[in-house]
């Protein structure tokens, strides 16, 4: 059988490549780690050569001018019709925290048929860098799942850490709000260990309705600000009580999910 074939697209302040590519091989995957400059000097098409994408978390160019800005910038502007038509023929693509600003800031969360910026992830309401373990609830409002192929197979209340200094979830009005529920594009949302609406510092940022994570309508395209790759093995959890099984944690299921959604 063909090996999934994963890019993890880094750039100067990337911090996470590492991670996230361990995280994957574990699954199965083989993984590249691939420089944007190198893409943007070689064949810019390279991208299709890949079954996954993936975006990293860390602070890509320093987080100048705001988190996640000047790199979704350079994908957008340089990589914008590649990037699009890989998403759009339905292959999964994860943005973990920079990652995710990046996601949103270029447009391709919550949707890339518009591809337009219409939300963003800001200063956490605390002003502060916030780093903790929290807990996710994880919305399944179709058959009992998750409308997001990469969040299979897990229960309702997780736990994964956070690092992130501009986490905060805003939409640009209420009515995209609105739409993001009503199609079921909330995916993680901060809770209580019971799964109930928590108060910082459980909700480490301040964001709306509590949303730590967002997909796209068909699921493939997910956006988070916890770290999964921070929790693929139950001894990386400081209390070893939220495990998958007796070895790997909740992380492991997230990127196996998607490798298996391939396969």
């Amino acid at each position: 059988m063909k090996k999934v074939k994963v890019l993890i697209l880094r750039a100067a302040g990337t911090n996470c490549d590492y991670e996230t590519q361990f995280a994957f091989e574990l699954c199965g995957a083989v993984v590249d780690r691939v420089h944007i400059n190198s893409l943007l000097a070689g064949r810019k098409d390279k991208i299709f050569e890949y079954d996954i994408l993936a975006l990293p978390g860390g602070f890509s160019y320093g987080d100048d001018i705001a988190s996640g800005r000047v790199l979704a910038n350079e994908i957008k502007n340089k990589l914008s019709d590649r990037i699009r038509k890989f998403v759009l023929r339905g292959n999964p693509v994860i943005g973990i925290c920079n990652g995710f600003q990046v996601l949103v800031k270029m447009g391709l969360l919550p949707d890339p048929e518009l591809f337009e910026q219409i939300a963003t992830l800001s200063y956490n309401s605390s002003n502060k860098f916030e780093c903790r373990w929290v807990y996710l609830k994880i919305e399944k409002k179709i058959k009992n799942e998750s409308n997001c192929i990469w969040t299979k197979n897990l229960p309702n209340v997780i736990n994964l850490p956070v690092a992130h200094g501009e986490g905060k979830f805003i939409t640009k009005n209420q009515k995209i709000l609105k739409s993001l529920n009503r199609n079921n594009q909330i995916v993680f949302r901060y809770s209580t260990k019971d799964g109930n609406k928590p108060a910082y510092p459980l909700c480490p940022n301040g964001s709306i309705q509590q949303i730590a994570g967002i997909c796209n309508i068909k699921g493939n395209v997910f956006g988070l600000m916890p770290h999964p790759e921070r929790y693929i093995f139950a001894l990386q959890h400081p209390a070893r009580e939220c495990c998958a099984d007796k070895k790997y944690g909740w992380g492991k299921i997230i990127f196996q999910n998607a490798v298996d959604f391939v396969e």
